[in-house]
């Protein structure tokens, strides 16, 4: 006769790690990178390059400092997405003539061309990642987030911009 195997609930074999809030946090962001990956995967791009060529689209030029630090991201990681889409000619990099140890980053007509076809799948990897919630729940939810992270901007490893008093 085959022994029946004792399975613990759930919530016993996580012993609460489950509702801490960085754990929960950790698991929205591989959900949200996977929604990410699924709705994106046709045009071969992460959601960190979407961000870099994002802010250039808007901003026409930026140094790379200014894009780390809008976007939160690193000085390592910021390098290395920069000099991808560099290598894809999507963006160019020139010296800064403001700073000669910098570098000023503009979109290439590709990289616009692949900001505009990538932005209808953002949003949808947006609405996706809400339609959990009833439109007030993603309204609350949203300014939550909001609140979270505006509240820790000092110990981010690079703070955003709007932090900076000069950028």
């Amino acid at each position: 006769m085959a022994r029946k195997k004792s399975r613990k609930p759930h919530g016993a074999i996580m012993g609460g790690m489950d509702e801490r809030p960085g754990f929960l946090i950790r698991r929205a962001h591989q959900i949200s990178q996977a929604v990410f990956i699924q709705e994106c995967e046709s045009l071969d791009i992460t959601a960190t390059q979407f961000g870099v060529l994002s802010v250039l689209m808007r901003a026409g030029e930026l140094n790379q400092i200014s894009v780390a630090r809008l976007l939160g991201y690193d000085r390592s990681t910021t390098g290395l997405v920069v000099k991808l889409l560099e290598d894809r000619g999507m963006i160019v990099r020139t010296a800064d003539p403001a700073d000669r140890r910098g570098h000023v980053l503009r979109l290439t007509p590709s990289g616009k061309t692949m900001q505009r076809r990538a932005a209808p799948l953002v949003d949808r990897v947006r609405d996706r990642l809400v339609e959990a919630f009833t439109p007030a729940e993603a309204a609350t939810f949203i300014k939550l987030l909001i609140k979270f992270t505006r509240s820790f901007e000092d110990i981010e490893r690079v703070p955003p911009l709007h932090r900076a008093s000069d950028g």
